[in-house]
C-alpha cells in the first residue's frame, strides 16, 4: 500500500520526515487506526509502517509555492514523482492512499499506467480544520481495512 501527500510542507523538509508539523493529523491518525504510538521516534514509526505494508511518498518530485497549502502550488513549476518506474519495480503496491483530494487531483493529472485501488482520504493537514480529528480517524480507517484484507491474502 502506498500513501500519497502532494509535497511535504516546510516543517516536513526541514526535519526531513514525513507529517513533520506538530499540528498535522497523520501520525495521531495512524496511530489510531494502526496502534502504532505516535510518540515514538521516526525511525520506528516508519518501521511499524512498513511492517504492515505501507510506504510513504509523494505525488510531486518538486514545485514552487510559498508556505506549505497545496493551494499555493504553482501548477507551471510541478514536476511529479516517476510512477510508472515505482510501481513496476514494487508491482505488490495494489492500493493508493490520497492524503487529501489535491494529492489525488495532482496524481491523475499526472501519472499513469498500471490501475490500482485509490482511496482519497481527508488531508490529515492543520489547514483542513473543517473535518474534525475524530470524523479524520473514522475515514482513515479505510487504510486500516485494506491493509488486513492485503495481509490475509499473503
Amino acid at each position: 500500500m502506498l500513501v500519497l501527500g502532494t509535497m511535504p510542507g516546510q516543517a516536513s523538509l526541514r526535519a526531513r520526515e514525513y507529517y513533520a508539523h506538530p499540528r498535522n493529523g497523520f501520525w495521531p491518525i495512524i496511530g489510531e487506526v494502526l496502534g502504532l504510538d505516535p510518540t515514538a521516534t521516526y525511525p520506528q514509526r516508519m518501521q511499524g509502517l512498513t511492517q504492515r505494508g505501507i510506504a510513504l511518498w509523494d505525488v510531486l518530485q518538486s514545485c514552487f509555492r510559498k508556505g506549505s497549502l497545496d493551494a499555493d502550488i504553482d501548477a507551471r513549476t510541478v514536476i511529479a514523482n516517476d510512477f510508472s518506474s515505482f510501481l513496476e519495480a514494487h508491482p505488490h503496491i495494489h492500493t493508493v492512499c490520497f492524503n487529501g483530494a489535491m494529492a489525488q487531483t495532482l496524481y491523475r493529472r499526472h501519472t499513469s499506467g498500471r490501475a490500482l485501488t485509490q482511496l482519497r482520504l481527508p488531508s490529515t493537514s492543520p489547514a483542513h480544520a473543517a473535518m474534525p480529528l475524530a470524523k479524520k480517524v473514522q475515514a482513515w480507517q479505510q487504510l486500516a481495512m485494506h491493509c488486513n484484507a492485503a495481509q490475509q491474502m499473503t
